[in-house]
């Protein structure tokens, strides 16, 4: 069930814990005059933080407004709000604070530049924030959030040597659980999950707060159930629970780990209660897969037009169609409309999920040569992910390569048996006609 959304969310999450580390930092300074705010990272990882801090900083940026750092400020809790609430109408109010902020002050405004990076991120708009990091970083290469921006955005973009520079250099300046996840995380992609386990067990000691620790676990649980280990997947989200934390993530990787073990109505329960807090579209996506796998179409159908939804409120709002709605469209029968976003997303992201989801549209109009290269692609940096060798699979197959379909999607299921409700069924159906045809 898991793959390219859960990679992508933790992007995101990272990208927002860096982000709000430095609001929390630039609050301090204003201390005189806002409320001290909640702990940065219970504001990263979905707390009430930045919902709190937004009204005090209006207040701000209101009475005293040239003042452009705590426009600035304003703009990363706005981007963060969007994140939270999955409101994208916050992603234009964000860029109007933070243009207002360099043009009071457009030399060495590298608040500003950390918002606008974090924006155009938000946006799927990586090589903006590549651009926007740097110049952040040239006014300021001190500040450990700057460079975890550029390594979410250089990573997206396919220049993997640099972000793992970026991630590090994150790392160096300031060791705690955002950058240490970050860093696991470019180990995952080169398919070193001992090395990824190893540093967000890091991160976790280095957890201060009851939803650093939530965070921790949560990803310690990504881990274990992209490898198939659903028994300790499910034991480090409840410990993330246990924390106290209100992080939802947690409920939705309990559902997903139900729905593995085969406890389909504690899943769909925990499923619902995760949309309705948070109507995350790879959340919707997953929610709306299970039920379709159970026979529930008309429950299934509903989750699949709230996510057309949501993704038109994200394009009216400035963000691009990602990797979730590639997919989407190409397994729902809709291979154009899954091209046409693939097609626009390849042109600037080498990502190899980017990749994979573009090797994953061509195969769905019959261009399965073209398909088969892309997957290659995506690859061959060494991720150890489910999807990227199930779609592989099916693209060898259908180019009549039946022993290369037979070791991928084998591949596929040793990696994790229950990687998609759907998907997974169907490699394990075509396993059995491939072997019935021996």
């Amino acid at each position: 069930m898991t793959g390219p959304r859960s990679r992508t969310v933790a992007l995101v999450i990272a990208l927002a814990v860096g982000a709000v580390l430095f609001v929390g930092g630039v609050l301090a300074l204003l201390k005189p005059q806002v409320s001290q705010p909640a702990q940065p990272a219970s504001v990263a990882r979905g707390g009430a933080g930045s919902r709190n801090s937004i009204p005090a900083l209006e207040a701000r940026a209101k009475a005293v407004p040239n003042d452009y750092v705590s426009l600035a400020s304003l703009g990363l809790a706005y981007v963060e709000q969007a994140r939270v609430t999955i409101d994208s109408s916050y992603y234009p109010k964000a860029e109007e604070v933070l243009r207002r902020s360099l043009e009071i002050n457009a030399q060495d405004n590298y608040p500003a530049c950390l918002g606008m990076a974090a924006l155009a991120a938000g946006r799927h708009r990586f090589p903006e924030a590549k651009s926007w990091a740097e110049q952040g970083i040239q006014i300021n290469e001190a500040n450990s959030a700057l460079y975890g921006v550029l390594s979410d955005a250089e990573t997206q973009l396919g220049n993997y040597p640099a972000a793992f520079d970026a991630a590090q250099r994150m790392v160096d300046l300031s060791p705690d659980t955002a950058s240490l996840a970050r860093a696991s995380y470019t180990w995952e992609l080169r398919g070193d999950l001992v090395q990824a386990e190893a540093l967000m067990q890091r991160a976790l000691k280095s957890a201060g707060t009851a939803d650093d620790k939530a965070f921790a676990h949560y990803f310690l649980g990504e881990l274990a159930f992209d490898s198939g280990d659903f028994k300790t997947a499910l034991r480090e989200y409840e410990k993330g629970q246990a924390t106290g934390s209100r992080y939802i993530p947690l409920l939705q990787g309990i559902a997903k780990v139900q729905a593995a073990m085969g406890k389909t109505d504690a899943a769909v329960r925990n499923y619902a209660k995760v949309v309705d807090l948070s109507p995350e579209p790879g959340w919707v996506i997953e929610y709306g897969e299970l039920l379709e796998s159970l026979g529930k179409q008309e429950r299934a159908q509903k989750q699949y037009r709230l996510f057309e939804e949501l993704t038109k409120q994200f394009e009216a709002n400035g963000e691009k169609p990602d990797v979730d709605a590639t997919l989407f469209y190409a397994n729902h029968g809709q291979p154009e409309r899954a091209l046409a976003i693939a097609e626009e997303n390849i042109q600037t992201r080498s990502f190899l999920m980017v990749q994979d989801s573009y090797a994953w549209s061509l195969h769905n109009i019959g261009r399965h040569a073209e398909a088969l290269e892309w997957s290659r692609k995506a690859r061959s940096l060494g991720m150890r992910n489910a999807n990227l060798y199930y779609h592989a699979g099916m693209i060898n197959l259908a180019l009549g390569d039946k022993a290369a379909a037979e070791a991928d999607l084998k591949t596929a299921l040793e990696i994790n048996p229950q990687f998609s409700p759907l998907r997974s069924r169907t490699a394990r159906d075509t396993l059995a006609q491939l072997a019935a045809g021996r």
